[in-house]
């Protein structure tokens, strides 16, 4: 089983950096111990492991989202894990945070900052807190249900906080899969009103999720797009690496496809085990755009891929009620 996911690309940043997250989900699975956090942001620069910026989790217990203007490296955030590996609630944390706020000396008073925050107690019960400081840009809102907390600033309007809500709500399934429906429900232009020119919700999105019997810094899934360029979805592009993710895991699929070389020159070969019956095959860019879609007609196929720009690409097959997406680099 793959254990972990991540797109990768790398990128320097300086340690006092100022940054400010916009809409993000944290929570909890009472039944699984699961917890997770999710978000996305139009901030600029943002590297391959962004999520350390603002959300950290101990495994079976809860976590932190420490979001708006905060410190690179973000103290208030390790603060606040500190104070809840001690045994602190969520409002007991935000409450400390609020008295010894660790950035203050960079100009930023703790009136600037975004918190959310959810664990589950000694009973095993979810709890939940939020706060959004007075200073942080509107729109602004954090909202609290059982298990999650939702926040968010410098937002479009009230709606990418209902959406999230909604959509958290009403999925079944798995805490990655509420998580995953949460951030499509802000998937739209201007979501954080500074990627509104852009057309798109955000440039870099995340998910985090750890199981409770995971290693700290070790999560059972990890997925995050970094900085992406105008007109680009980057929470599109989360959605492709959850399903990759969900095909390696649990799809019939998985072992029965391959192509090679990878990375790849002119000629990419399909090869498909024999016992799948292939139907489609199609072929996308990092940013979603459809470039080939052939049918199946054998379990060997070769594609001339000479024409396309170097990068990475994703080849999605098709077979019956089942689907599964392989990336490929073209050299």
């Amino acid at each position: 089983m793959l254990k972990l996911y991540t797109l990768i690309a790398l990128c320097l940043f300086g340690m006092n950096l100022q940054a400010q997250d916009t809409f993000s989900i944290i929570a909890v699975d009472p039944i699984t111990g699961e917890v997770g956090s999710a978000g996305a942001s139009c901030v600029t620069g943002a590297p391959a492991l962004w999520d350390t910026w603002i959300t950290n989790m101990i495994p079976g217990k809860g976590g932190v989202n420490s979001q708006a203007y905060i410190c690179l490296p973000n103290v208030n955030l390790q603060g606040a894990m500190d104070r809840m590996a001690q045994g602190d609630s969520p409002q007991e944390i935000i409450d400390w945070l609020l008295l010894n706020d660790a950035c203050s000396s960079q100009n930023f008073n703790p009136d600037y900052r975004q918190y959310g925050i959810v664990d589950l107690d000694e009973n095993g019960d979810p709890r939940a807190a939020g706060f959004s400081g007075v200073l942080t840009d509107d729109y602004k809102e954090d909202r609290q249900g059982a298990n999650y907390s939702i926040q968010g600033n410098i937002l479009l309007d009230v709606s990418v906080i209902d959406n999230m809500e909604e959509n958290f709500n009403a999925t079944s399934g798995t805490l990655a899969d509420k998580l995953m429906a949460a951030l499509q429900g802000a998937n739209f232009p201007g979501a954080d009103s500074r990627c509104l020119v852009n057309g798109t919700s955000s440039r870099a999105a995340y998910m985090v999720v750890y199981k409770p019997d995971d290693i700290q810094g070790q999560p059972y899934l990890r997925l995050t797009v970094p900085s992406q360029g105008t007109g680009i979805e980057p929470i599109d592009l989360l959605q492709d690496l959850y399903n990759q993710f969900l095909a390696v895991n649990d799809n019939p699929l998985y072992n029965k496809v391959e192509v090679f070389p990878n990375p790849a020159v002119n000629e990419l070969k399909l090869q498909v085990d024999t016992s799948v019956m292939a139907e489609s095959m199609q072929i996308f860019d990092l940013s979603g755009k459809l470039l080939l879609s052939e049918k199946m007609q054998t379990a060997t196929k070769t594609i001339d891929i000479s024409k396309f720009a170097k990068g990475l690409y994703f080849l999605k097959l098709k077979a019956g009620n089942h689907e599964i997406t392989l990336k490929f680099v073209k050299k």
